[in-house]
């Protein structure tokens, strides 16, 4: 199997952290731009796309500050994904933080698909 490299990207987003912390960690947010459909049974998590299904397990969380998965497929690799929400001291202005892991080839298309659903995500909250 190939390395997976780590890659972050960062979304400017206008909304308070704690609103924005109930669409990146709770089944009915992320339902509403990362998935079709998002189920959760204590830690963790169902994710449904479109027939497809994928299985995350909640690692760590902290209110209003961020969310961290792992996929059950990579439970025995370093690998996980995480939605941090980080606010600027001085101008208060607040970013979504995205850390991923995808192979090489595969990088552009994740980010892609990021850039996609975080543009979702910032029509629902209103921040266009």
């Amino acid at each position: 199997m190939s390395e997976k490299i780590k890659y972050e990207m960062e979304f400017p987003i206008q909304a308070s952290p704690s609103l924005l912390y109930q669409y990146i960690s709770t089944p009915s947010g992320l339902s509403e731009w990362y998935a079709d459909n998002v189920n959760s049974r204590g830690e963790f998590f169902t994710f449904i796309w479109e027939g497809s299904e994928e299985k995350a397990k909640l690692i760590s969380k902290k209110s209003d500050e961020r969310i961290k998965f792992k996929w059950i497929d990579d439970e025995d690799t370093p690998y996980f994904f995480e939605l941090r929400i980080q606010v600027d001291d001085i101008t208060k202005d607040v970013s979504l933080m995205i850390t991923d892991y995808a192979e090489e080839d595969e990088i552009d298309e994740g980010k892609m698909l990021w850039d996609n659903m975080v543009s979702d995500l910032k029509q629902i909250l209103g921040s266009v």
